[in-house]
């Protein structure tokens, strides 16, 4: 699958997140074969869990399939630019590439505000695509503040 076919997945998840009152925000991890490994979806709300963003939960997920934390040969696709506890999992886990849709200049931290996981005194850095489908994972977030305003 491309980028653009595991965003559309990713969007999916983020869509369920939306149902049960969450921020959307759906993750996909695959590995170097594009097998899908891990998936999440913001969980904040449902499981009262403050770390219960989608990148997260799809990277534990994606550990946990390996049976290890080290996801070398591994894309995390997910609808929202992470922010730094996510770009900090990124880096920790050792993802390969990152490809996030929307950008959040509210908490974005791999280039919106600041832009960890390609800091250069880090010992990790992904590959990272911005930008794939953002109108449709902007849109979705739009849609869900709306509502809740």
């Amino acid at each position: 699958m491309n980028d653009a076919q595991l965003m559309r997945q990713a969007l999916d998840l983020a869509a369920s997140a939306a149902d049960d009152g969450d921020v959307p925000v759906g993750a996909v991890v695959v590995d170097a074969d594009g097998v899908v490994i891990g998936t999440g979806r913001n969980t904040r709300e449902r499981d009262a869990d403050p770390a219960g963003h989608a990148e997260i939960v799809a990277l534990r997920e994606a550990a946990a399939d390996r049976g290890g934390w080290r996801l070398e040969g591994c894309t995390l696709v997910v609808t929202l630019e992470p922010c730094t506890m996510c770009a900090g999992a990124v880096v920790a886990s050792r993802v390969s590439r990152l490809v996030f849709g929307a950008f959040d200049e509210k908490a974005g931290a791999v280039g919106s505000l600041w832009d960890l996981v390609r800091d250069r005194r880090l010992n990790h850095r992904p590959e990272v695509v911005s930008g794939v489908l953002a109108d449709e994972s902007t849109a979705l977030l739009r849609d869900f503040f709306a509502s809740h305003r």
